[in-house]
């Protein structure tokens, strides 16, 4: 359960570049903040889905294609604040940044989430047994906050090393550019 828990957390997905980018912008006691969030709203999701909401979405399919295009909007209009940030983190500090609620909402409107849930309960828990459910989901909370603040440290890092204002325009271009394809992937 760990292992899966910290190769579904740390691997690359939006909340991660995120947590990068709010790294790099806002550095990283403001954006342990977002990552508390996310974490929170992962576990929260997770817990939901062990406990029977994925049959909900096998019932409704419009409700999960309407979550799907919800999160695919999400990361596009995320996509475009990093397109238009200028590059200058003194600029870039006064803007507000992402908080505890947009961590917990991106969860719920993240398809990584929902497959690494549902992968994970279907993988290690016995028919949505509530002890093994809460169990993983106990595991999940420090691993998958320790991951996200790691993506949020390196952002951190990489705003020492890239203050002058092309360097960073050029990597909010480029998380820009990952998180288009991440929505390009999620309408594969």
């Amino acid at each position: 359960m760990s292992a899966f828990a910290l190769a579904a957390s740390i691997s690359p997905g939006p909340v991660n570049l995120v947590c990068l980018s709010s790294g790099i912008r806002y550095g990283l006691a403001t954006t342990l903040v977002f990552v508390t969030g996310a974490t929170l709203g992962f576990v929260l999701l997770f817990v939901s889905l062990g406990l029977g909401l994925k049959s909900i979405f096998l019932q409704w399919g419009e409700l999960e294609s309407a979550l799907r295009w919800g999160g695919i909007l999400f990361l596009l209009y995320m996509s475009v604040q990093l397109l238009r940030a200028s590059g200058d983190v003194q600029t870039q500090s006064q803007t507000q940044p992402p908080g505890f609620m947009t961590g917990a909402l991106m969860q719920w409107l993240n398809p990584k989430a929902w497959l690494a849930g549902i992968s994970g309960i279907a993988a290690y828990t016995a028919g949505g047994d509530m002890y093994q459910v809460l169990l993983f989901a106990l595991l999940y909370l420090p691993i998958c906050w320790l991951s996200l603040g790691v993506w949020a440290a390196a952002g951190a890092w990489l705003q020492q090393r890239c203050t002058a204002g092309q360097g960073l325009r050029w990597l909010n271009r480029i998380l820009a550019l990952l998180l288009l394809m991440s929505c390009v992937l999620l309408l594969i």
